[in-house]
């Protein structure tokens, strides 16, 4: 045998170091991709033989500050499609298209795309769900589903917001508190093979949702009614552009109302309410509708700056007393005018019957414009900047709404020349934001300390189980007490006996401030054009609210003290009797109103005996309640027992409709009204109910006039034709 040559051995050696390097690579590579990149590929194979349908979380619930639900999700369900997984297009696109009333050509479109889930329709109802779930389509899924519902339609709307089709917060609360009330979706998992068909041998999964968590507001739900109540006779009496109202707790910054018309419905949020309007943005194209919807939702409360005009002399008295540049007694003298400014002459808005000798709480009452310039002089530009800020003027309050603007002031003394001074100190040359006015105006009533504006009070689960609290916040303290009192005697005075005696409440004592500014449009003042408002604090000697009504725009008489101060009042007077906060009359008053003692006590009395105690008093009284018969009892009423009223007062009550003795009742007529409406009024009602189809009410049974069993079921078929 021959000895291998030196050069096949180097040969060889070469080849098996080569071998040696590649198995070595080899190995060092499958290593990588099992340790490093391992549970990457891993996942990159579920995703290529899984499929996942989302499963929506149920949205939580918003609640006024007393447990009464504003915003809800109500139960609902979507179609999707697998395309793989359909074994026959043509026909099942026909079933499903009859079931939920659409366009076959469109669902065939849909179920034949070439990808994993379509989306077929949202939000059908139960008795849709049903039917095509008994249908058994291959490919075809019905999936639990909820949407975003408003059982008081446009009521508090700029509070509230509304959320998109897939559930999402775009405005309001809704949006602010999205992240918490949008609470985790759920998966609904699938095995597939390679084409994309579900494989028979491999089980589903389901990932349950997780529901999100309800937000409980600090608005009371029946001091916002009184409220809205109040603007629309206002809007309706002035024919005003809009009027806003903001009711906040001053110890705490709690706002209890804020009312802002016109109004829109969050649950269907891109159209008016008004119907001219619905016609005129219906051929309108995207851009300008767009501008509309967004001029719609703007809430004049946070997004818009006015001029204050008068009622911001209460800030610049403030800042003169805590200074102690003047007292409530110091002496002032009107003549008019003041022409000692050089190029500017300013005037009184009494200038042609000046005011004369006066002292600065009769200057208050007056609402002149000599005595608060003259502060504003003694103040100086430094100080009576230092107070603006102070009191929260020139930056966002905090407040948990959406596009709040910080108004508009000198961004520092070196600009504010002496007429700017002396024109500031009766509320023009500067804008604020109402939020920015009434919170002021709160720090003025309680104390002097300027607080954060609230609106949620708490986040709570759905076991109740308090999740988050936002405890009230204090920013700093502006005054002290006793300036504090010195300005509340003399809001009070501006009540009794000056510009604001419109928001006089018997046996209440109300403090407050007119106000009236001609309205900037463009940079320029614009001629006819003015905002009305008024600031209130009530009752002056205990504080429980603050309010701001602003008027903007009205027509004809446009004074804060004619067109505010009333509205004012009549907030004051039932929002208080609302709080149980006992009105005490004077002697004068109970004389002069003709009040008797008190309002007799008739809860848990029958209606017929009620009414018949109140009738033997001189009282009328009404109910709001349906379905009354002679053993329907009262469980409340308004005003409550021991309050002073005057004769003939009306008094509400409220009604315990005793359903165990009721057991018929008279079956509504729905025709026409929307989905929402219908589950609204049927609820009410203690009704079950079946639905089929989306839009108006075409059909229902019982006939509209029924005498029907409660509890009895009631069918009902809505179309869009």
């Amino acid at each position: 045998m021959v000895a291998p040559s030196n050069a096949s051995k180097k040969r060889l050696v070469f080849v098996f170091v080569i071998v040696l390097i590649a198995i070595l690579a080899l190995i060092i590579r499958l290593g990588y991709i099992q340790i490093v990149t391992g549970e990457e590929l891993k996942k990159g194979a579920l995703e290529q033989w899984t499929r996942g349908i989302e499963i929506k979380s149920k949205r939580g619930i918003i609640y006024d500050k007393n447990g009464k639900k504003l915003a809800i999700s109500v139960s609902s369900y979507t179609v999707w499609a697998s395309p793989a997984d359909v074994e026959d297009p043509k026909d099942t696109a026909k079933k499903v298209a009859e079931v939920l009333d659409m366009d076959e050509n469109l669902v065939y479109e849909k179920i034949t795309k070439k990808v994993d889930a379509e989306k077929i329709k949202q939000w059908i109802s139960k008795e849709e769900a049903k039917e095509l779930r008994n249908l058994k389509l291959s490919g075809i899924n019905v999936v639990d589903d909820n949407k975003r519902f408003y059982p008081y339609e446009d009521f508090a709307s700029y509070i509230l917001g509304f959320t998109n089709i897939d559930n999402d917060g775009l405005y309001g609360i809704e949006k602010t508190y999205d992240k918490y009330l949008s609470g985790s979706p759920g998966r609904w998992i699938k095995t597939t093979d390679a084409s994309g068909k579900q494989m028979p041998y491999d089980g589903e999964k389901v990932f349950e949702a997780q529901d999100g968590l309800n937000v409980v507001l600090t608005i009371d739900e029946t001091i916002q009614h009184f409220a809205e109540k109040a603007a629309m006779e206002s809007i309706i009496t002035t024919k005003a552009k809009n009027v806003s109202i903001i009711i906040m707790e001053p110890k705490t910054g709690d706002i209890l109302a804020m009312a802002n018309l016109p109004q829109y419905n969050p649950n269907s949020p891109r159209e008016p309410l008004d119907e001219m309007k619905k016609d005129e943005w219906r051929d309108l194209p995207i851009d300008e509708l767009e501008k509309r919807w967004y001029d719609m939702w703007r809430n004049f409360a946070i997004n818009d700056a006015y001029e204050p005009g008068s009622t911001f002399k209460t800030i610049v008295a403030a800042a003169a007393i805590e200074e102690n540049i003047a007292s409530i007694d110091s002496n002032f003298y009107c003549n008019g005018f003041i022409r000692d400014i050089p190029g500017a002459l300013l005037k009184c808005s009494r200038w042609y019957n000046p005011h004369g000798p006066q002292t600065l709480k009769e200057g208050m009452e007056n609402s002149c414009n000599v005595v608060f310039v003259d502060l504003g002089r003694k103040l100086g530009k430094e100080k009576f900047y230092k107070y603006i800020k102070a009191f929260g003027f020139g930056e966002p309050t905090g407040i948990e709404l959406t596009g709040e603007q910080g108004g508009i002031i000198p961004y520092s003394t070196d600009i504010i020349k002496e007429v700017n001074l002396a024109t500031m100190s009766y509320g023009h040359g500067i804008a604020v934001t109402p939020i920015q006015l009434v919170n002021a105006i709160s720090a003025i009533a309680n104390g002097g300390n300027l607080m954060e504006p609230r609106l949620v009070s708490h986040l709570v689960d759905n076991e109740g189980n308090v999740v988050m609290v936002n405890e009230p916040k204090i920013k700093r303290q502006v005054i002290s007490k006793s300036t504090s009192d010195i300005m509340l005697d003399m809001m009070e005075s501006v009540v009794m006996k000056g510009t604001g005696t419109n928001a006089y409440v018997p046996g209440y004592r109300v403090a407050g401030k007119t106000g009236t500014a001609q309205k900037i449009i463009d940079g320029k003042y614009a001629p006819g054009k003015y905002i009305g408002s008024f600031v209130a604090v009530a009752p002056a000697d205990d504080p429980q609210i603050a309010l701001l009504v602003i008027v903007d725009e009205p027509q004809g008489v446009y004074y804060g003290g004619s067109v505010a101060a009333p509205v004012a009042g009549k907030i004051i007077e039932e929002t208080l009797n609302y709080l149980e906060i006992k009105p005490e009359f004077t002697e004068e008053e109970k004389e002069q109103f003709d009040y008797i003692e008190e309002v007799p006590d008739v809860r848990n009395k029958t209606i017929e005996e009620a009414g018949r105690i109140l009738m033997e008093h001189g009282f009328k009284y009404t109910t709001d309640s349906c379905n009354i018969s002679e053993k329907s009892k009262v469980i409340d009423q308004f005003p409550l027992p021991g309050t002073e009223v005057s004769n003939g007062s009306i008094i509400d009550l409220y009604l315990n409709e005793d359903q165990e003795t009721q057991k018929k009742i008279i079956m509504p007529d729905l025709m026409g009204k929307s989905r929402e409406d219908v589950i609204k009024i049927l609820e009410g009602l203690n009704l079950k109910y079946h639905f089929k189809g989306e839009g108006n009410a075409i059909e229902q049974n019982p006939e509209p006039g029924t005498e029907v069993d409660i509890n009895s079921n009631v069918e009902v078929e809505f179309s869009n034709r």
